[in-house]
């Protein structure tokens, strides 16, 4: 197993993606055959230490995986993040409360959703799903809902925060078919409308000591974990990018003509669709160029110890921070420049081309790209740490 050969054997499952993309989002078709035959290729052992039975790859690897996927169907590649999130601490993190469970169940193929997100929760994400111990039966007893829990129609497993009367902050892990879990399809953003992100209700759900973890990130060397989440979306916005990129080249050749005063018979020869396609290509190339250089320096980050971790950790986070602005904007402006390589025929209802512009501003509402600037500034102007909320 390499990335390569990972690379190859989903290609024709990534083609099956593009080609279905618009016409199951306007049926609201969920890809289960598609994402459960890409989760039997093992796509999130990608990142994984081949002595622990993965492909040995390196979070370049991973950001060029999960760019190909949103290039394909960018939902699908949103519905995957709580995977590769989890594959991710299984990688980087030796010391991983029950790391060994969560691997096997990554080698099985598993699929992950989870989500801390709860509307109640405040500016501060203040949890309140309960965890109560079960005196009774032993164990204990998780009640609560969260919502934006991304991947979860597809996922065998739900990982989420709850808190004791005592305050202590728990996370945990059970499968999505135990009683008193249930997921719902109500996810109804403007776009990565197929990202399965509905709520997951929790009530008096039962769980045993070795499904929950005591949560204190106050030890760890570098606490900007968050980054490879944040890079994650960076690289959906990358394929994006590149859809648009995709779809400009395909109707500029096959259907697109040219204007009535155009200077040339065909829409391949004006020198403006050029121009505009040129552009397109120019901003697709710039979100992947720096997905995959922040990648790099995210993947130095692991070879890091002690202070010297906390300060390649930072200045990753901050890099991540920046890359999260040129990836929206040039995910944007790309879907955007899309519609300015013909008429009024590009804009049918049919051809779903508005969904690029859709979901990539649904994605970029998931952390304002408004602080990721202000953060990356406040760094270089008086070295101040990013946040550690996990957001950069």
């Amino acid at each position: 197993m390499t990335p390569a050969g990972i690379r190859a054997a989903i290609a024709p499952i990534l083609a099956r993606l593009q080609d279905s993309a618009a016409s199951r989002e306007q049926k609201r078709d969920y890809a289960f055959d598609d994402v459960r035959e890409l989760a039997g290729r093992r796509i999130t052992l990608t990142g994984i230490a081949t002595a622990d039975g993965g492909a040995g790859g390196t979070v370049r690897d991973i950001a060029e995986l999960i760019i190909a996927i949103a290039r394909a169907d960018s939902s699908v590649a949103q519905a995957l993040r709580s995977s590769f999130l989890t594959a991710n601490q299984v990688a980087t993190r030796p010391d991983l409360p029950h790391r060994d469970v969560t691997l096997a169940r990554l080698r099985a193929g598993d699929l992950f959703a989870g989500s801390g997100n709860e509307r109640s929760g405040g500016a501060s994400g203040t949890v309140h799903t309960t965890l109560r111990r079960d005196g009774e039966a032993g164990g204990w007893v998780i009640d609560g809902e969260k919502y934006y829990s991304t991947g979860g129609l597809y996922a065998s497993w739900f990982s989420g925060s709850a808190k004791t009367e005592d305050g202590k902050l728990y996370g945990f892990t059970v499968p999505v078919d135990r009683e008193g879990v249930q997921r719902l399809d109500d996810f109804d953003a403007v776009g990565q409308r197929l990202t399965a992100s509905g709520t997951t209700r929790l009530w008096n759900v039962r769980v045993s000591d070795d499904e929950i973890v005591y949560r204190d990130d106050s030890i760890v060397e570098n606490p900007w974990l968050g980054s490879f989440a944040q890079l994650y979306l960076a690289a959906v916005q990358a394929g994006i990018a590149a859809a648009a990129l995709d779809d400009a080249v395909r109707f500029t050749r096959e259907r697109a003509r040219p204007i009535k005063h155009s200077s040339a018979e065909k829409s391949v020869d004006d020198p403006y669709v050029r121009q505009t396609v040129g552009e397109i290509s120019a901003r697709s190339h710039a979100a992947r160029s720096v997905v995959l250089l922040a990648a790099e320096e995210l993947h130095r980050v692991r070879d890091k110890h002690g202070d010297e971790a906390r300060a390649a950790g930072a200045a990753a986070s901050v890099t991540v921070a920046q890359t999260g602005v040129i990836a929206i904007e040039s995910a944007l402006r790309a879907a955007e420049l899309l519609f300015d390589v013909a008429g009024g025929s590009i804009t049918d209802r049919e051809l779903g081309f508005d969904r690029h512009w859709r979901n990539a501003r649904t994605a970029a509402n998931h952390n304002p790209r408004q602080w990721k600037a202000s953060v990356a500034g406040a760094h270089l102007l008086t070295g101040q740490e990013p946040p550690t909320t996990g957001l950069f």
